[in-house]
């Protein structure tokens, strides 16, 4: 489980009683923060993490004073940024922006994990964002109908992208596969904006992705949409019917993106870091920025974070269970 209660308040002693005199920790904590705030993502620039990392950091920069710098570490699975923090002093000052895969579906599909539950403090989830099933535009589908009856006479052959192996994005299209009765080539990618160029570019048939990386690119018609991996349709795209209403009876899936920090960081530091974010997605400007890019602002509690993470965790369990995948 993650970090709370009387774990906190012990690792919290072990890691801040030992080396600071109680002055200096209570003065530490009080003028938080006092240097800059490095923020790790485990999106590559341009993914949906990378995006919804920055709009936060740009406005934690502004309403604390200090820089909040993103620092890009992507690649195995949104593990070797996870790891980074999971191993960094719990003072506040290295969170990650988390995603998905990291919490959701690494544990089901790799037997073993530089980091756990309990490594982390939940701060919020920042925004969710439910993928899009998009083609490139010289694959001759208009529908997931056509697209299945295309797999389906070409098994193995039509390839989809992934942010990684085990991915969120990686049993979207499992169970899509599962749903439809195909088969087709996965092909994983150090996060959504290498796989996103390449579907660009034509090297890849389709992809699922969140509308933070896919609408800007659907409206501009260089991908295009067949579906929405959520039970209602996307405002920003309305016209696109969802994988539900498009006969695979209520596919859902996407990515949210959340904020967290070691365990063991004081928890006037994680109350405060909620407090302002709750404020700052409250902002019209900001909440209008994520919603265009075809996202939902969250901003729950703690609690409300980790409790999302082991129910979505049970779900999937059930896809991987199905699809055959075995931990690597």
């Amino acid at each position: 489980m993650f970090a709370s209660g009387k774990i906190r308040a012990v690792l919290c002693l072990l890691s801040w009683m030992v080396c600071l005199p109680a002055g200096a920790q209570t003065a530490e904590v009080k003028n938080y923060p006092a240097r800059p705030v490095r923020m790790v993502n485990p999106s590559s620039p341009g993914g949906g993490a990378d995006i919804i990392g920055r709009l936060v950091g740009a406005q934690f920069s502004k309403t604390f004073g200090q820089n909040f710098m993103t620092d890009n570490r992507p690649g195995a699975a949104n593990i070797i940024a996870t790891e980074i923090v999971a191993k960094s002093p719990p003072d506040g000052y290295t969170l990650l922006v988390a995603a998905t895969g990291t919490f959701v579906t690494n544990p089901l599909v790799y037997a073993k994990l530089p980091y756990a539950d309990r490594d982390f403090e939940t701060i919020a989830i920042v925004a969710d964002a439910p993928f899009i099933l998009t083609v490139h535009p010289s694959i001759p589908v208009r529908s997931v109908r056509e697209l299945t009856v295309l797999a389906k006479a070409r098994p193995g052959e039509l390839t989809y992208a992934s942010f990684g192996t085990g991915s969120s994005s990686h049993l979207a299209g499992e169970l899509f596969q599962v749903m439809t009765r195909t088969r087709l080539l996965h092909v994983p990618y150090k996060g959504s904006a290498p796989g996103m160029a390449d579907l660009l570019a034509g090297n890849i048939t389709m992809k699922f992705d969140g509308g933070l990386a896919s609408v800007p690119h659907i409206k501009s018609g260089r991908i295009r949409p067949l579906g929405v991996a959520s039970l209602r349709r996307l405002p920003q795209i309305p016209d696109v019917p969802t994988l539900s209403e498009a006969g695979l009876k209520d596919f859902q899936a996407g990515s949210w993106y959340g904020l967290m920090a070691p365990a063991g960081t004081p928890r006037e530091i994680i109350t405060r870091l909620h407090v302002e974010l709750v404020k700052a997605l409250k902002q019209p400007d900001l909440q209008q920025r994520i919603t265009d890019l075809g996202a939902d602002v969250v901003g729950n509690t703690p609690e409300e974070f980790s409790a999302q993470i082991l129910r979505e965790r049970e779900v999937w369990a059930k896809v991987v269970k199905q699809a055959g995948i075995t931990p690597e």
